[in-house]
């Protein structure tokens, strides 16, 4: 049996470090993911979105000839490609999410802060004003001239 094993770009071995290493056994995947397509009879490398036109075009072309067969195993992978697309769309849409909810939290903090500070200063203010009022009202030294 000849069992190939999947190396990554840099063909490293295990180790501990790599922000980019698999993550729960998934790689971590953006629009611009290279992806090798070993096709019916037909090997294609190229973006999820490149192999999706190609298989697609393809799947045509064998429609056209007259070949069903081949031409709905290009679509199956068409469809493949198609699905990764979205899977990746989805997770980009995710992140943007998440991102957006992060940075509505950071603004949310900054003006609890600055209310905070705001709330600080304005009974500083009051407990100035406060003793002021109690100073007023003393009774005051009388001036003898002399």
């Amino acid at each position: 049996m000849n069992v190939k094993r999947m190396r990554t770009r840099h063909h490293r071995s295990g180790g501990s470090n790599g922000a980019s290493r698999q993550l729960n056994g998934q790689i971590p995947m953006n629009r611009n993911h290279v992806f090798d397509s070993h096709g019916p009879d037909v090997r294609v490398r190229g973006t999820a979105q490149q192999l999706f036109e190609k298989y697609l075009q393809l799947g045509r072309d064998a429609t056209g000839s007259g070949d069903r067969v081949a031409a709905e195993a290009y679509f199956q992978h068409a469809e493949h490609y198609f699905r990764i697309m979205n899977a990746m769309a989805q997770a980009a849409q995710q992140s943007q999410i998440e991102r957006a909810e992060r940075q509505a939290s950071r603004q949310q903090r900054g003006q609890n802060n600055v209310a905070e500070d705001g709330e600080d200063k304005a009974s500083e203010a009051e407990a100035e004003e406060a003793e002021v009022r109690d100073l007023a009202m003393e009774p005051q030294p009388e001036l003898s001239e002399g």
